[in-house]
């Protein structure tokens, strides 16, 4: 068990918040977490995701887990989508369950671009801004394999791409979420997009950061065109990993272009996430520790939700220090389905069992004891 601090009786992680029209308890966000559950031909959320996302209900609000958009948007094993008829009834499982527990609960729209793989498509390619390997792992149905060489958008699929994500939006609306969240963050297609050294493009789409952010926008655009601000956030921002995504020079002046624009929209909230790597000798070392939301704090206006390396000493200082507004907690709440609790009871946390967070089944899935169970043995 990892052992947590008592807080003060009224810590500001248990204060409610409005989040645009969204009145929450809390100001604990579970943040998207992928589990590979959904383990079947169509990509279907079943009775088990409906119980695992029910149990953590005491959240805030949970974002879901990573849903791909599109059949070309899909990259990585046993992930969800939002594209089909079947999946919305799905999906209604899940949302309906949250609800029955008095929850909220924010679908988020994945494509995965580059970081897909040849397996997912018969052998064919998969997609992006230009040719260039990002150089990460893909998640294939028979283990992680290097990714490969994409190749370019045509301005033909990026219409229909933008298209896709209305879609998965408007089918997130129907299958009874609270919201959406558009993924723009980490190594995906509109990263992709976003990052100078993977976008080599010479149309509109490439370029400049305007002409980079040019995908970004034209599809939070086209989600707003069918679902209302006040339930759309994003969740974008610089980062620095191996491969292609190492920070360049244009890494934080894009994400600061980025996200002052989004000031423009009035959306629901901004997760961003801080550094999930070493930033000390890189162009973003400024962003390291609290600085990555110090930084955006100042440029952006709306609801902002600070996300990685959180526990709830650091959680409850940074909002009370003004430099977010929610936290998003990940790892705490695999093992930890009554986060929410155990924090108000300044009670330890269970520690998560690696071996199973990707994977199939139940086992370490819906199967963490909560609080009182443990302590009525």
């Amino acid at each position: 068990m990892t052992e947590m601090m008592t807080e003060p009786a009224l810590q500001p992680l248990l204060t409610p918040v409005r989040m645009a029209d969204l009145l929450l308890p809390n100001r604990i966000v579970m943040a998207p977490l992928t589990r590979m559950r959904a383990a079947n031909p169509g990509h279907v959320p079943t009775e088990l995701q409906a119980r695992y996302y029910a149990q953590r209900a005491s959240a805030g609000v949970i974002i879901g887990e990573c849903t791909a958009i599109s059949p070309e948007g899909y990259g990585w094993a046993d992930t969800p989508g939002l594209w089909s008829a079947e999946q919305v009834r799905g999906w209604r499982l899940v949302t309906n369950a949250v609800h029955k527990e008095g929850g909220r609960i924010v679908a988020q729209l994945w494509h995965t671009g580059a970081l897909s793989h040849p397996d997912f498509f018969g052998g064919e390619l998969p997609v992006s801004a230009s040719d260039v390997d990002p150089r990460q792992m893909s998640v294939t149905p028979t283990g992680k394999k290097p990714t490969v060489k994409p190749r370019p958008m045509t301005k033909a699929e990026i219409r229909q791409t933008v298209a896709d994500y209305a879609h998965a939006a408007a089918n997130a609306m129907e299958a009874g979420f609270d919201g959406v969240q558009v993924q723009a963050s980490y190594v995906y297609l509109i990263p992709q997009f976003l990052n100078s050294t993977t976008n080599l493009r010479t149309d509109e789409y490439g370029g400049s950061i305007e002409d980079r952010a040019r995908f970004l926008f034209e599809v939070l655009e086209s989600v707003l065109d069918v679902v209302n601000a006040s339930r759309v956030g994003i969740k974008t921002g610089p980062m620095h990993v191996d491969g292609a995504f190492a920070a360049n020079d244009q890494t934080l002046p894009t994400s600061e272009y980025v996200i002052r624009r989004l000031n423009d929209y009035d959306l629901s909230h901004l997760l961003v996430m801080g550094a999930r790597t070493d930033f000390s000798r890189t162009l973003l070392a400024s962003l390291a520790g609290d600085g990555m939301f110090r930084h955006f704090r100042r440029i952006y206006r709306g609801t902002l939700i600070a996300n990685v390396d959180m526990d709830q000493r650091r959680g409850n200082r940074l909002i009370a220090e003004g430099l977010a507004d929610l936290i998003a907690f990940g790892r705490p709440y695999i093992a930890n389905p009554d986060l929410v609790a155990r924090f108000a009871a300044g009670a330890p946390l269970a520690d998560v069992r690696w071996e199973t967070v990707y994977a199939s089944g139940p086992e370490g899935y819906i199967d963490y004891l909560e609080m009182e169970s443990v302590l009525a043995r």
